[in-house]
């Protein structure tokens, strides 16, 4: 009988994450909110939420040691999924009107506001999956949910061989951004899983089953 994966999501502080909980129970996780950093590093899987601003959310992380349980899991090859804000704190900064905060700088880049007509990006929208995707196996021409005037907007990531090439997902709201990315352990989406029904649910799934492949 197949184990079912521990998927612990970090209790730092930042906003409604029950719905990404009950999200990843639907797609077949032991999923548990926590800050505990023994069961954070030995989970099968991390989860990173975020939501509001870039520098409140590095601060939070900073203050509770997340950022440090980030970086270890990471370091050991352990899986990590950022969501929303989640995905923007892994590269290096984040400009929000005007406040330049250092992220944690697992990508290098920098995350800036959309170039357009209406902000927030709020409602659904299709994404361009990168080749190789894990994540968008079976979902790729579905549409996903956002909420975010911030992304990443260009990738400067060169990774060499024997290292696996990047997928990179694309959407577009005015300007093109990153929706995904996968990067070998670390993995992100722009977009709430959580809240895109089916969809998202798959997409998770598909995330929870590469935790029982690796």
């Amino acid at each position: 009988m197949t184990r079912t994966p521990l998927v612990a999501v970090l209790d730092y502080g930042s906003g409604n994450v029950h719905s990404a909980v009950k999200a990843l129970a639907a797609a077949g996780a032991d999923a548990r909110l926590t800050a505990d950093r023994a069961l954070v590093l030995e989970a099968d899987g991390l989860v990173v939420p975020g939501v509001g601003a870039f520098r409140a959310v590095m601060e939070a992380l900073r203050a509770s040691g997340g950022d440090d349980l980030i970086d270890r899991r990471l370091a050991g090859g352990r899986p990590v999924l950022g969501i929303c804000v989640g995905m923007q704190v892994l590269f290096g900064r984040g400009v929000e009107r005007g406040d330049d905060t250092p992220g944690l700088g697992e990508w290098p880049g920098v995350v800036t506001e959309l170039d357009a007509p209406v902000l927030p990006h709020m409602g659904w929208n299709t994404v361009e999956p990168g080749e190789g995707s894990t994540l968008f196996a079976g979902v790729e021409d579905e549409r996903f949910y956002f909420v975010h005037s911030f992304a990443a907007q260009q990738w400067s990531l060169e990774v060499q061989p024997p290292f696996p090439t990047p997928s990179l997902t694309w959407a577009t709201h005015g300007s093109r951004f990153l929706a995904a990315v996968e990067n070998g352990a670390l993995s992100a989406t722009q977009f709430h899983p959580e809240k895109s029904g089916a969809a998202g649910i798959r997409l998770l799934s598909n995330w929870i089953g590469s935790l029982s492949a690796g």
